[in-house]
């Protein structure tokens, strides 16, 4: 048999055989051969060690001893009566003579006893090795090979351990049961309604990021990239510990100990993977006190760090886990990065600097709000897309509704979450609800207040039913509003609140479409085929939650109710919920997907809707754009890592 040439090939070695010459016959026999050669190599050096050791051992005579104890050399016993001190004030150990010389003869046989002893052992292990099969040697370079890998693993992605931090004051995470029996039984519902989407997740799409509740399997999208994340685990765990269902939290959690793993090559969103997983988990995390949560958390902020490797600081939309490359959406104005994704890191990453004592989220949060300070604003509003080479606003678009709409939040829930001391993000979001408020917010003919899209010039009369969080968010900012306009705010949140119930009850199914317009007589409807779909979504019943703790307004339960009535009548199916593709049909066809956030988002606030004000108060905890609670830092005099003290 022709003998392969070795030729290079980008930097590595290859085999090319002659022609006609068959490669894998040929391969398998040069591969026993040279494992088997390597075997016999590895224990002919170990044997010639040992040797060596017994050979060329120091010799006693003309040698210090090698093996005094630490303790007999470096710590003088200045009263001990075998010590004494040279004029220089050097400590010496004085020998003991012939008994001595006794002893060190007697640990040196000692020591060659060992080492022929060893070498025996070698050599016996040596001879039973070369007995065994070619199949049993490779099967035992295998076992190493993964051991090695596995160790390397270990090694590479085992948690780190992170500093002691008072753990923030935790109330109210628990029980909040209504004193009126009508809610009591509502919100019953509610959690049986969160038992058959998280049994039938469990059933058929366990481990994948979300569930197809008709045809019963695994889902995901490309936000989760390729792998499975089990992002409906991660995203339900909170919910699942606030109502009350812990054997269910703790399937979760041995789940996510065992099985997630974000050393994986894939390409995810940097917002969703920061709200829904960095933020599921640090909730499970101060809801349940579990360290894995904390650990896991960390671990993933780590990966998503990358992303912020840009000439402005600005993230790319996606980053690899594996490799830490970033990118922006193909479809984004001119590469742009989007407002609503890299402004809404805020409330996680204070979290993650809070907790590990790393400068480096809290810094990078900070620096995309110094670099928004200085940049022009249209009409004091902020466009949609910013290209993260150029530092330069894209297409001229800005929405309060998708794209836009977490940025607002955010700014707001900074400064709540800071115990009211970051007074730079509640200036920020007043200036920018002052600027929407003049141009964007309208009153319909019907006389219906809403929120439109300023798009080049031209306000859009179209609103989305994402910016039906608004009305929530109006009513959670009134208090500090400036110019004694808490009450002017607590009103406009009522009335987003009725604009978006109307978009609900003018539908055949009573539940809110994907977008409505306001203009050719129509109002609160929408008019496309492809904006009448409800996918599970959850802004609407947030802004009820909002008004009813800030009113008690009876109407807000009632209208969360119909919409929870209507979510069990037309999106319940035997494997779970699936949204609908047309809310003005009455015979709906279904999308066949179970949202993660449906769990995360939508019956947590249903629930806790129907619950007393005293689970999850509002003075202690704040919860982020994907319902995920985070306690209010009450820091006091303690600075973060890497900011300014803080001002109250």
């Amino acid at each position: 048999m022709t003998t392969p040439a070795l030729l290079p090939l980008s930097g590595r070695r290859i085999p090319t055989l002659s022609p006609g010459a068959s490669s894998f016959p040929h391969h398998r026999a040069t591969l026993r051969l040279s494992e088997k050669f390597i075997l016999l190599l590895i224990l002919s050096a170990f044997i010639t060690l040992c040797f060596g050791a017994f050979f060329f051992l120091p010799d006693n005579s003309k040698h210090k001893r090698f093996d005094l104890g630490l303790e007999d050399v470096l710590i003088p016993h200045i009263d001990s009566p075998k010590e004494g001190k040279h004029a220089s004030g050097q400590v010496v150990i004085h020998g003991q003579g012939g008994h001595d010389e006794h002893r060190h003869r007697e640990e040196e046989e000692s020591l060659r006893d060992k080492i022929r002893a060893d070498h025996e052992r070698a050599l016996q292990e040596a001879k039973e090795k070369l007995r065994k099969s070619r199949e049993e040697l490779q099967a035992e370079i295998q076992t190493e090979k993964n051991k090695v890998m596995e160790d390397m693993k270990k090694k590479d992605t085992g948690p780190k351990p992170l500093p002691p931090v008072p753990m923030p004051k935790v109330v109210g995470v628990s029980d909040g049961e209504p004193p009126e029996p009508d809610a009591k039984e509502k919100r019953d519902k509610i959690r049986e309604m969160m038992k058959h989407a998280w049994d039938s997740y469990r059933q058929y799409g366990w481990g994948h990021n979300e569930l197809k509740p008709l045809a019963k399997k695994g889902h995901s999208t490309n936000i989760f990239g390729n792998s499975q994340l089990g992002a409906t685990i991660v995203d339900a765990l909170d919910t699942l510990y606030i109502m009350g269902l812990h054997e269910e939290f703790k399937d979760g959690q041995e789940w996510i100990e065992q099985n997630l793993d974000f050393g994986v090559n894939a390409e995810v969103s940097v917002f969703e993977v920061n709200i829904r997983f960095i933020g599921g988990l640090l909730a499970a995390y101060y809801l349940s006190g579990q360290e894995v949560f904390k650990l896991k958390a960390v671990q993933l902020a780590e990966k998503l760090l990358p992303a912020f490797n840009t000439p402005t600081g600005i993230p790319w939309a996606m980053v690899n886990l594996k490799s830490g490359v970033g990118r922006n959406w193909g479809w984004a104005s001119a590469g742009s990065s989007i407002l609503a994704e890299f402004g809404t890191l805020h409330m996680e990453f204070v979290h993650l600097t809070y907790l590990t004592g790393n400068p480096a989220y809290y810094q990078k949060v900070m620096h995309i709000r110094k670099l928004l300070a200085k940049m022009d604003r249209p009409n004091g509003l902020y466009p949609n897309y910013l290209n993260p080479r150029t530092g330069r606003w894209g297409q001229h678009h800005t929405s309060v509704g998708g794209l836009g709409d977490s940025f607002y939040e955010y700014l707001l829930k900074a400064w709540l979450m800071s115990d009211k001391t970051d007074t730079e993000a509640r200036k920020t979001y007043d200036d920018a609800i002052e600027a929407i408020e003049r141009h964007l917010i309208r009153k319909s003919n019907g006389g219906l207040t809403f929120i439109g899209e300023w798009k080049n010039g031209h306000l859009e009369r179209k609103m989305g039913h994402l910016a039906c969080f608004a009305g929530g968010m109006f009513a959670l900012g009134a208090d500090g509003s400036p110019d004694d306009k808490a009450g002017h705010y607590l009103q406009l949140g009522a009335e987003i609140a009725h604009t978006c119930h109307e978009s609900y009850d003018r539908t055949v199914l009573k539940l809110g479409p994907e977008a409505f317009k306001f203009d050719s007589g129509l109002e609160a409807v929408a008019v496309r085929q492809n904006e009448k779909y409800y996918i599970l979504r959850p802004e609407v019943i947030e802004t009820y939650w909002y008004m009813w703790r800030f009113t008690h307004d009876p109407k807000y339960r009632q209208w969360g109710w119909e919409a929870a009535q209507a979510i069990d009548k037309y999106c319940r199916v035997s494997g779970g919920f699936s949204g609908v593709k047309d809310v003005y049909s009455s015979n709906p066809t279904y999308d066949d997907v179970q949202q993660s956030f449906f769990l995360a988002e939508t019956l947590k606030y249903l629930y806790l809707l129907f619950s007393s004000d005293d689970l999850m108060p509002l003075e202690s905890w704040v919860f982020n754009t994907e319902a995920h609670p985070l306690p209010v830092l009450h820091l006091g005099n303690i600075t973060l890592p890497g900011s300014e003290p803080a001002q109250r």
